[in-house]
Order: C-alpha cells, then sequence, then structure tokens
C-alpha cells in the first residue's frame, strides 16, 4: 500500500480500535469514533474524562489505533502516543450537535475530554502484502497535511 492509500483507508474510517494498558497491567481495546486527521501521524477522538480508557491513558499514554475495512481486506495499526487534552480549539472541532446529551454543560463539560493520538510508527497490510511505516515515513507524509474531517472528505 501507498501512503496515500493507507491514508485512504483511515479517511473512509468512521470508527478505529484504541488499544491501551489498564492500572492492572491487562491489555484493553475500545472502539472509538475517530474521523479527524492530519495526515497518518494525528487522530483526535471526543471521550468523556471519567472514563477508564481516559483514567488509564493518563497514566500510562503508550496506545495503538487500529483502523480497518473489513470489505477490502485491509488494515493499519498505529502504535503511538495517547494525550489527553482539553484545548478548547479541538473541543469546538469535534464538537457534534446532539452532543449534549453526554455532556450536559456543553463544550466547556469536565467530563468532555479529546484524546490526541500520535503516531510513531506503524503496520498495514493487504491482499498484496504488508509492512512497516516508519516515524520518517509519518513526518514526511504528513509535512503536506492538515487537520481535517476524513470521513466527511471521502463521504460527502
Amino acid at each position: 500500500m501507498t501512503k496515500d492509500e493507507i491514508k485512504a483507508l483511515i479517511d473512509r474510517s468512521l470508527f478505529a480500535s484504541l488499544g491501551y494498558t489498564d492500572e492492572n497491567g491487562r491489555q484493553n481495546i475500545r472502539r472509538v469514533f475517530c474521523v479527524w486527521h492530519k495526515g497518518l501521524g494525528k487522530h483526535l477522538i471526543s471521550t468523556n474524562t471519567s472514563s477508564s480508557h481516559v483514567q488509564s491513558l493518563l497514566k500510562n499514554g503508550s496506545a495503538c489505533l487500529y483502523f480497518a475495512d473489513d470489505t477490502t481486506f485491509e488494515a493499519v495499526c498505529l502504535c503511538g502516543k495517547a494525550n489527553i487534552s482539553f484545548d478548547r480549539k479541538y473541543k469546538e472541532l469535534l464538537w457534534n450537535e446532539g452532543d449534549e446529551k453526554y455532556y450536559s454543560k456543553g463544550i466547556d463539560d469536565e467530563d468532555y475530554c479529546i484524546i490526541e493520538f500520535i503516531a510513531e510508527s506503524g503496520r498495514y497490510y493487504r491482499f498484496d502484502g504488508k509492512a512497516d511505516i516508519t516515524a520518517h515515513d509519518i513526518s514526511t507524509f504528513d509535512e503536506k497535511c492538515v487537520l481535517e474531517n476524513g470521513f466527511s472528505k471521502t463521504h460527502s
């Protein structure tokens, strides 16, 4: 797969699987709504501050993010760091009409945060092969990218 094909896979995905380690050292996976991306290296996820995965990530930010298309049998697993952000710019960007049912105080609700996942490396596979993605691959590809809603871009 080319880096552009990997980006297209990420963009057409509505959800990703977030892998992390909890406070007891157990591996966990959480399915997350993830449509905001900057290239291959930065991905934003809105979620509840009080959720167990956020509490685990605050203690150990090592994580992975897995995007897959079951119909084409292709996927990419990105490994990196998950930072918890309360940056209003990100919160406004990811806010959707109806989110107030989850966050009654709106954008400023203390239970509303953003996971900023920063990829450091990865691995992809498809029917025609698999390969690693290096930090250099990610940074070089991302130089030309901007933060955007990839799903809206590919499904409009």
